[in-house]
């Protein structure tokens, strides 16, 4: 594993190299757009070889003056346990900041482990909260991961308008989330002691299918963004706050509301080096009214640009509530040139398991990690970051991407 690691930053080094060779030659004919065709080339337990594109692009909507950098993140990937994702996240700034415009696309033909709801030891999770599945009879913990197979449509956009010459931002939003040709491959009920997955046992209890099922809802959302660069901040204030409305004339399978609030800042430890910093982010995401079906819970790395919760896998930790805070220190590894950085972090999750009396803070999971930062673009500040976190559990994972992670 740790050869695989070193072969793939060597890769993606040169990948960059090569990728920044070019963009320096695009920018003399475009000085308000560029993009980087990165390659993806990694390697997780849960997808094996991930092959594949993933392009970052970076752009100004109007005078770079009084316009704040707009930016995408894409993939398209194909991994050798056959699985394909194709995602297109979005965050533009029309001319003079007036309009912000937020994009999240998905589509997966994939599979993912689940490990219940709430935050803490397996042993302490009883699968599907208990589910009575004969007269005296109820589920038991399952000790490991339980593997899923699904297909996943997101559809989200968000539009803000921006309130006169400040940096505060209202506006609504659509959203829409399908799971589909669901395969709880854990799951068997005809065994002699049937074996109840905590997928099965939630959407059972909660009267939601267990194959397929729709989130789709209207959002109401407010934003201050004081950052002086969206992409890589030096400086600034990030806060988000979401709710979003689950109605079944939208085509939700039940009624339900979500809340999601989201904080993030950065503290100057050098003030000749703005890039020598401490960023602090911090959301909660909770479910306010009604049910919400089990794949569509808060998780943890279910974030806009699933950068949360780095050591574990996506969705490792899941529930009716779920806060999480992180903490990266980041500094330059030049004196006076800005091409290579590093950074150390810390984050950690809670979450709740409503019905087997798991609260929020009950167990606190936490994860940390080093990494690479490479400047690739000047002008934009993009990054290529390579990042290598522990977490409890035995958790561990490898991370590569453009941009900061917050």
């Amino acid at each position: 594993m740790r050869k695989t690691a070193i072969l793939v930053i060597l890769i993606l080094v040169s990948c960059t190299v090569f990728a920044t060779e070019k963009e320096e030659k695009k920018e003399k004919k475009d000085k308000n757009f560029s993009i980087i065709p990165l390659p993806a080339i990694a390697y997780n337990p849960t997808g094996g070889w991930l092959l594949g594109v993933a392009p970052g692009a970076s752009w100004f909507m109007g005078d770079p003056v009084n316009t704040s950098i707009s930016s995408g993140l894409g993939t398209l990937i194909y991994t050798t346990k056959k699985q394909f994702l194709f995602t297109a996240k979005t965050n533009v700034f029309l001319s003079g900041d007036s309009w912000n415009l937020l994009g999240d696309w998905r589509y997966f033909i994939s599979s993912q482990p689940t490990y219940g709801l709430g935050t803490g030891p397996q042993s302490g999770k009883p699968v599907g909260t208990g589910v009575e599945y004969e007269d005296g009879l109820f589920t038991q913990p399952i000790p490991d991961a339980q593997m899923m197979e699904f297909n996943y449509l997101r559809f989200h956009e968000t539009v803000l308008k921006r309130i006169g010459d400040t940096r505060y931002f209202v506006g609504v939003g659509y959203h829409l989330d399908i799971h589909s040709k669901i395969q709880d491959n854990l799951l068997d009920l005809e065994a002699e002691q049937p074996v109840v997955t905590s997928h099965y046992g939630y959407q059972t209890l909660n009267g939601f299918s267990t194959d397929k099922y729709t989130l789709s809802g209207l959002s109401f959302n407010a934003l201050l963004d004081s950052r002086d660069n969206a992409i890589n901040p030096y400086s600034g204030r990030y806060a988000f706050a979401n709710i979003r409305i689950n109605p079944e004339f939208l085509g939700s399978n039940k009624s339900s509301s979500v809340l999601w609030l989201e904080y993030r800042d950065y503290l100057h430890v050098d003030k000749n080096r703005p890039r020598h910093l401490i960023g602090f982010w911090t959301y909660g995401w909770f479910v306010t009214s009604g049910q919400v079906p089990y794949m569509d819970l808060p998780a943890v790395g279910w974030d806009q640009f699933g950068r949360s919760g780095r050591a574990y896998t996506q969705g490792r930790f899941r529930g009716e509530d779920l806060l999480y805070g992180e903490v990266e220190y980041r500094f330059p590894l030049q004196k006076t040139k800005e091409t290579f950085g590093g950074v150390v972090f810390v984050n950690t999750t809670t979450a709740s398991n409503r019905d087997a009396d798991i609260q929020l803070f009950k167990y606190l999971d936490y994860a940390y990690g080093a990494g690479l930062r490479i400047m690739i673009n000047k002008k934009s500040r993009a990054n290529l970051s390579l990042d290598y976190a522990f977490g409890k559990y035995g958790a561990h994972g490898f991370y590569f991407g453009i941009n900061e992670v917050f």
